[in-house]
């Protein structure tokens, strides 16, 4: 059932939505704001803060109080626009989670081929390192046969240059008396062939150690070539470890990042899933109470109603009336304070409502009133005016400014009724 308006002429007045309600719309524009925010910027960190704050700030309860089937249409529709506020932000952050995982994906790609790369680097370094061991190894192996080398040519030099002393130091003589000594031609001239053989051969092999120097001096330089170049790239190649290392760490940092993000827009996907299953059971719960309403409206237009005559007030009822009229119309013309009044009479005759005047107002969710306190508070004071009792008079004499309504509120687009001062009457 729908509830009354609630007014007061000398402090404010409430209009068409009691406390609860005034909290949930508020609650409504700070979750349009958000949600306006946090659209147009899914980014990474930021997006998360203000989308979980905003899902805090909407989380309100269904449950608040109707003042009319207008009313709850009204809430229907809001719900309804929230709901699809929420599907929106759904969808943007499924399609951010989507380009979060792609850009993850592709980072991944790059990772690998950065490990990959890595590795060939750094096998070609650990290769260049096994061959500058082989050279050194090489160019040791050179620098000895060099030395050796050098020995042997200085002591083929100094043995020649023996020789060539004795020869001269012993003069002549001792040359001759060699060949002479010989017993005969033949030994003679094979004794002259072999002083030329041995001077011979001494040149030949101090020719050949200089070659054998020269040749092993060339191959040890040709082996320092060969180690600088492999320094070289050792060089190079240890620079490039370095440089793919440093990649493969960046790379590394940034897809841990996109997993860090992926996991928070997957929460927040689960937050927007959560709301909008919340957003469609206070739909349905919505529809339903419509519904209901609905049909005790149609149930009342086709029920038994009593005569005036056949109803028998209570002592307080007309207490009761004027000060529910003094809350809900205080403020307003005489005629739609007696339509007010009329409203609660008019119940009273249907068969569908309570049949008595405090059963009618104290029916649960009906009069905004009496669920605020503010009727209670009337009571206690008295605060109804002597209009509001003349009015309250009028309605349980049977008189009507309304004709057979049941229901009022403050005009909104589309509803169609009696409109007396700020309140439509259907």
């Amino acid at each position: 059932m729908l509830m009354m308006r609630e007014t007061d002429t000398s402090e404010h007045r409430t209009g068409c939505e009691n406390a609860g309600t005034r909290g949930l719309h508020n609650s409504n524009l700070k979750q349009g704001s958000a949600f306006a925010k946090s659209a147009g910027r899914f980014a990474v960190r930021t997006a998360a803060g203000l989308i979980l704050a905003f899902l805090l700030s909407v989380n309100t309860p269904f449950g608040v109080l109707a003042d009319t089937i207008s009313d709850l249409e009204q809430q229907l529709g809001q719900k309804e626009q929230e709901k699809d506020l929420t599907e929106d932000a759904l969808q943007d952050t499924r399609e951010n989670l989507d380009d979060l995982k792609t850009a993850q994906s592709g980072l991944k790609g790059q990772l690998n081929s950065l490990n990959t790369k890595l590795t060939e680097v750094s096998d070609n370094l650990a290769d260049l390192e096994v061959k500058l061991e082989i050279k050194n190894r090489d160019i040791d192996e050179a620098e000895g046969l060099l030395q050796e080398a050098i020995a042997t040519e200085k002591a083929q030099y100094e043995a020649m240059k023996a020789r060539i002393r004795f020869m001269y130091e012993s003069g002549e003589q001792t040359y001759m008396e060699l060949l002479f000594s010989s017993e005969t031609l033949a030994g003679f001239l094979n004794r002259a062939d072999y002083i030329e053989k041995l001077e011979a051969y001494d040149r030949r092999m101090l020719e050949e150690f200089k070659a054998t120097r020269v040749l092993v001096e060339e191959t040890r330089a040709r082996l320092e070539s060969e180690k600088a170049d492999l320094e070289s790239l050792k060089q190079a190649a240890a620079a490039e470890q370095a440089k793919v290392q440093g990649l493969v760490t960046q790379t590394s940092v940034e897809v841990k990042k996109y997993a860090g993000a992926i996991s928070q827009t997957e929460e927040e996907a689960e937050a927007y899933e959560a709301m909008i299953a919340r957003q469609e059971s206070d739909i349905a719960a919505l529809r339903k109470m419509i519904a209901e309403e609905k049909e005790k409206s149609r149930l009342a237009a086709r029920s038994t109603w009593r005569d005036i005559s056949d109803i028998q007030f209570a002592e307080g009822d007309r207490y009761l009336l004027a000060n529910l009229i003094y809350c809900e119309a205080g403020n307003q013309p005489y005629e739609g304070q007696v339509g007010v009044g009329a409203v609660v009479i008019n119940r009273v005759r249907s068969a569908v409502y309570p049949d008595t005047v405090v059963g009618v107002i104290y029916q649960n969710r009906q009069f905004s009133p009496v669920a605020s306190g503010r009727l209670a508070l009337a009571l206690a004071e008295n605060r109804a005016s002597a209009a509001c009792y003349q009015a309250a008079d009028a309605a349980m004499q049977g008189q009507t400014t309304v004709g057979n309504c049941v229901y009022f509120r403050t005009p909104i687009p589309g509803l169609t009724g009696i409109q007396i001062g700020g309140h439509i009457f259907y």
